[in-house]
């Protein structure tokens, strides 16, 4: 990353809000707002959380689930460390069958909300970039299938290009209430949109 690129970032109000209330990341603040506005994760539930490093979003989820509830992060990179005994993380691509076989074992048939926040290494090349990321979330969606509860729910990054409404679609497929947003703390130039599906 450049220098002019991280200065940037240290001046950004979410990046020192962060920092001042210990969140792994500024993406906490996404998905505070996201849950703020449609109320998914609840007291009790169990949350697998996919793409979680740093850790941002497992965090917010801990919060929201209490001592009831269970949070599973799963992510290639090392999730730094998080407080609490009904924290569960995940080495792993979960893409894969093997980590997916860590999924079912620690959580069952039996998660209230699946988080996707995954991001591809992204490479620059602007139709290379989109396929990843059109790969990762279809590979959210595909545990969503085999593991969410019948009333359970999914937030998903997902970046509008041409294959965003093809997306849709395949959620569309599986949830009966899709809707798609922009949380306030998201960059204004970044082309992320998060979609909420519900059963």
């Amino acid at each position: 990353m450049s220098k002019k690129w991280n200065k940037e970032r240290k001046e950004e109000p979410y990046y020192k809000m962060a920092k001042k209330e210990s969140y792994h990341s500024r993406a906490s603040y996404k998905l505070l707002q996201l849950n703020n506005k449609f109320k998914i994760i609840q007291k009790g539930d169990i949350v697998l959380d996919l793409g979680a490093a740093p850790g941002g979003w497992s965090q917010v989820a801990l919060e929201k689930v209490g001592e009831e509830g269970l949070v599973v992060g799963v992510d290639l990179q090392r999730i730094k460390p998080i407080e609490g005994d009904n924290f569960i993380g995940i080495m792993g691509d979960f893409t894969q069958e093997e980590t997916l076989d860590q999924i079912l074992e620690i959580t069952g048939k039996k998660v209230d909300v699946i988080l996707s926040d995954a991001s591809p290494q992204l490479s620059g090349v602007k139709d290379v970039d989109q396929v990843r990321a059109l790969d990762l979330a279809l590979g959210a969606l595909r545990i969503s299938g085999l593991i969410l509860k019948p009333h359970g729910s999914l937030i998903m990054k997902a970046f509008q290009g041409e294959e965003f409404e093809n997306l849709l679609k395949e959620i569309k497929k599986e949830f009966k209430t899709v809707k798609t947003t922009k949380p306030p703390s998201s960059r204004k130039k970044s082309v992320e949109m998060y979609v909420i599906a519900r059963r």
